[in-house]
């Protein structure tokens, strides 16, 4: 990230909204939301198939599930911050990978300029690709802040996104029983 660049045009933006880009709140705007950029759109800087450890399996054939993965995205389309929880499941063929690297997969497509449905099978995608697994289930709810604060301002609609990969689509009790398992407390 150019955060030269980025504080040249941050101090732009202020002064075309009618700001005083020079008063005490905002003088080190600029350089703020460059060291911000960089944490936020972190995820460019991480390819997923270099961080994820894959191991064999030795014969564990049931679904793997972590579920409540908070994350937080920025939508390309607005710019405005998204938040939600993701639930990720896979059953395993003969690789799974570290438990962290599921949550961590949501935090590198999380950190990125996204929208909900593409981040949500950019996960499964790399899960399928990676293991090839018998199935892949992933689910994202999430609120986003320009239905609220713009838009439609609707304060209470959240987004449910799935993308489902195998046994995941092709056997409807699979299905059930993943959505049933994040649901349950």
């Amino acid at each position: 990230m150019d955060n030269e660049k980025i504080e040249e045009v941050v101090q732009e933006l202020l002064e075309l909204i009618g700001e005083d880009a020079g008063r005490e709140g905002l003088i080190d705007t600029p350089r703020r939301v460059a060291k911000s950029y960089k944490k936020l759109f972190g995820g460019y800087d991480e390819d997923p198939k270099k961080l994820i450890t894959v191991f064999d399996n030795e014969g564990y054939d049931e679904m793997i599930i972590a579920k409540d993965i908070d994350f937080y995205s920025t939508c390309e389309h607005h710019m405005l911050p998204f938040i939600g929880k993701a639930y990720v499941g896979y059953i395993p063929d003969d690789k799974i990978i570290g438990l962290s690297k599921l949550p961590r997969l949501v935090e590198i497509f999380s950190r990125r300029l996204q929208n909900q449905e593409r981040m949500t099978k950019q996960i499964a995608d790399t899960i399928n690709d990676l293991l090839k697994p018998r199935g892949v289930g992933v689910v994202i709810k999430a609120e986003h802040l320009c239905m609220k604060a713009r838009g439609v301002e609707k304060q209470n609609c959240e987004i449910s996104t799935s993308s489902f990969t195998g046994l995941f689509i092709k056997n409807q009790n699979t299905r059930a029983e993943f959505l049933n398992l994040i649901k349950s407390g």
